[in-house]
């Protein structure tokens, strides 16, 4: 008989490394298909799960092949599609497959040990709970009662076995209907609806009677019936209308409707469309903080239909709702923040994206550095599905899109409440400060509206982009400031809990009693952050009840949700906030949103900065004022005359979108170009800097002038290793793809010489 010819498969691994071959043994050839789980052995001893990418049977040109060592799962459990997804992702943002399906599995679906055994005893196994059921031999009336009668006087085992046939009976029959108790037409029951304790169960096991066993429970049926969907204004009927033409023509919308407009209400409308066609949706969501809100509001209208899925999940909980989602025929709701693109969702139908401009959208900490909104179009093609992007303040790069022609557009003008966008009042700090008009770090402009906000009944929101009490503290004798041993920043000061604490790295201390330099006690908190706003605010409004919502009070879903819940329900009359508070949130009562430092905004070193400072402020202001009166703005600058500040108080959209379109023309940055970030890092200052000498000059060989840098960025040291950034510009006629090509060859070219093989190159494409 001929031999058999031998099978290999290509194996994607969480590392960052490219699909590695493994031998596929005989047992398993039959079994495993393209995403199927995978154990394979890698190293000396080390166990990884790794997921198939190709099968097939040419021989890789190695002395020595492994075989894989389990396959976990024959199923698949990464869809082709995803695959393709994770492919593109792993070109376009120059990373490998084996980061993105590091990001992509949850961590219970992806376990590695240090020997077979402890690999697979990591590996996520379904929820099971105890049932309860007869026991086989019990198959008819007459067996049952002999059962019964065989208990004698053993009242907690009759009381057991009467618990159980009560609760399995079947719905509508009595207990005293004839056949009531037939084991015929009784199912299995869950252990915790019987009171019984465990030896009396186990004896009742023992003795044949009732039977125990462990299995999971039956999944949630999902709604077909929808709650009434909400009433739509004339303009949103029209904006709805106009939406389902555009997207019958074009694979993507871009629904451009100011703050309070009712986006939500239309995206609600096109979402139980596609669940009632038998579609999956996403619908994507800046922050954590914004679902809360917003599930329960979907949840009123779709029920059981809605998934939720972000990072704050446990590691069990996010692999439960992935193995549901692969195996979803249709009609979910998915619901979660940027990691959820990388989901699994048969039958894709429409993809939600809402606050399309925020860069929170950007994964940039780690790799991929992807952009989930871009990630998502790119999704929804691979499933012919169509995408709306939503947002009162769209990206420039959607917003040009949208004009060119390349998406459908569709704008919302009016409010839903009929209710006129809040007035904007522009307060100059400096010439109140010469007037003797500021208490603190407020003018009495705005305290003034505060005090009149408060004795209505209203409430208020005050935005200040810098948490802690200050961003840090200064020797008043010899000018000494606290920085962080790790990173070249200052530590920031939080009061409440007496410690300084550094933003990047996590380090802390406790404040110093005197100066480390002079010995002086004369340390003094500088500047202001919103935990220091909140101490100001209850001394000067003492009966007001003021609470703070950011990255530091709010580290617990629970304890964000109960800082929220307080304000909507009117326990709370002042919220001060960083962003936060800006994105997505509908509060009925405020009447008066209030921005206190504006100038960290706008001179932010930055080339978006302009377009990030106007987004920002439309979006906080559109808290104000969204139900049946005007609302109010305050808005604290020392540059009144900007012109980033006017638009701003116009509200005039159109006006910054072509400032800054043209201000990038001329200087070619994005949407004109595409960009990508190079940051060289290591803990050896020195020859981090002469790397950086060889590698900008060898890329100016290819890339020319395009090629920016090397520089010091802002912060330059983190974690105790030194940054240098460079950045190269691409035109937009130019292959993007052949660029990305040339310049993995310059790093490649790098990490060849013996001296720079350990300075890291963190390439970030479409950097934000």
């Amino acid at each position: 008989m001929p031999a058999s010819v031998e099978r290999y498969v290509d194996v994607i691994l969480p590392l960052d490394t490219p699909p590695l071959t493994f031998l596929l043994p005989e047992p398993w050839v039959d079994r495993v298909e393209v995403g199927s789980r995978v154990l394979v052995p890698l190293g000396a001893r080390k166990f990884y799960t790794g997921i198939v990418w190709r099968v097939h049977d040419r021989k890789p040109a190695v002395k020595r092949l492994r075989a894989i060592a389990e396959v976990t799962d024959a199923t698949p459990v990464v869809t082709p599609e995803q695959l393709r997804l994770w492919m593109w992702m792993a070109d376009y943002y120059l990373c490998s497959p084996g980061v993105v399906m590091r990001a992509a599995l949850p961590a219970a679906l992806k376990p590695d040990g240090f020997s077979r055994d402890e690999a697979l005893q990591g590996d996520y196994r379904a929820t099971q709970i105890a049932y309860v059921r007869l026991h086989p031999r019990i198959a008819s009336e007459a067996d049952l009662q002999a059962a019964l009668d065989s208990l004698g006087r053993a009242r907690a085992r009759q009381r057991a076995v009467m618990d159980y046939l009560c609760a399995a009976r079947p719905e509508g029959v009595s207990e005293d209907a004839p056949g009531a108790f037939d084991p015929k037409g009784l199912g299995a029951v869950p252990r915790r609806q019987i009171s019984v304790s465990g030896p009396v169960l186990k004896a009742l096991v023992e003795r044949e009677i009732l039977e125990l066993f462990w299995q999971e429970p039956p999944q949630e049926s999902l709604t077909t019936e929808f709650a009434p969907l909400p009433q739509l204004s004339a303009a949103q009927s029209q904006a709805l209308e106009a939406l389902q033409k555009g997207l019958a023509e074009k694979s993507v919308a871009l629904l451009q409707g100011v703050t309070g407009s009712g986006k939500t209400e239309i995206y609600i409308h096109l979402i139980a469309e596609a669940l009632q066609r038998g579609g999956n949706v996403l619908y994507l969501l800046p922050e954590i903080a914004l679902t809360t809100q917003l599930i329960e509001r979907m949840r009123a209208y779709f029920g059981s239909a809605v998934v939720v899925y972000h990072s704050r999940l446990s590691d069990r909980r996010r692999a439960e709702v992935y193995r549901r989602l692969l195996d979803a025929p249709g009609g979910e709701l998915i619901m979660g923040v940027r990691s959820s693109v990388l989901l699994p969702v048969p039958a894709l139908s429409l993809v939600v994206i809402d606050e399309e401009h925020e860069n929170s959208f950007k994964q940039s900490d780690n790799a991929p550095r992807y952009h989930a909104r871009d990630t998502a179009i790119l999704l929804a093609s691979l499933y012919g599905a169509r995408t709306v992007l939503g947002s009162a303040t769209p990206s420039l790069e959607s917003y040009l899109n949208a004009r060119s022609g390349k998406y459908a557009h569709v704008i919302l003008t009016e409010r839903y409440s009929g209710v006129s966008l809040p007035q904007v009042v522009v307060c100059d700090t400096l010439r109140a400060a010469r007037r003797g008009e500021k208490r603190s770090h407020f003018t009495t402009a705005l305290l003034d509206r505060i005090d009149e906000a408060l004795k209505q009944g209203d409430q208020v929101i005050l935005f200040q982009n810098r948490r802690g009490f200050s961003p840090y503290v200064e020797c008043g004798n010899c000018g000494w400031t606290a920085g962080c041993p790790q990173c070249n920043v200052t530590l920031t000061y939080h009061k409440a809990e007496g410690v300084l604490r550094c933003h990047y790295c996590g380090f802390q201390m406790a404040v110093p009693a005197v100066c480390p330099s002079c010995s002086t006690p004369d340390l003094r908190p500088m500047g202001f952050g919103t935990e220091k706003i909140e101490e100001e605010l209850q001394a000067i409004f003492p009966e007001a009840v003021v609470d703070r919502l950011d990255a530091d009070v709010a580290r617990t879903a629970r304890s964000y949700a109960r800082i929220l819940s307080d304000f909507e329900q009117g326990r709370t009359d002042i919220l001060v906030g960083t962003q936060m508070i800006t994105k997505g949130f509908d509060f009925g009562r405020v009447s008066l949103v209030g921005i206190l430092n504006a100038d960290n905004l706008l001179n932010y070193p930055d080339f978006r900065a302009g377009e990030r400072a106007f987004q920002l402020m439309m979006q906080v202001g559109g808290r104000a004022g969204r139900r049946q009166r005007q609302g109010t703005v305050v808005i604290q600058t020392a540059q009144s005359t900007h012109p980033i500040i006017e638009q701003v108080r116009r509200g005039d959209y159109e006006a910054m979108a072509a400032s800054q379109l043209a201000e990038r023309r001329t200087f070619l940055y994005p949407p004109y170009c595409r960009m990508i970030a190079l940051t060289l890092r290591h803990r050896d200052k020195a020859l981090l800097w002469r790397a950086a000498a060889v590698f900008g000059a060898e890329c100016r060989t290819v890339f020319g002038a395009r090629v920016l840098g090397p520089e010091a960025p802002p912060v330059d040291r983190v974690r105790g290793q030194f940054l240098v950034r460079f950045l190269l510009k691409i035109e937009k006629q130019r292959s993007f793809a052949r660029a990305k090509t040339l310049l993995k060859e310059q790093i490649a070219q790098l990490r060849a010489q013996a001296e720079f093989r350990y300075v890291e190159v963190i390439p970030d494409v479409d950097p934000q």
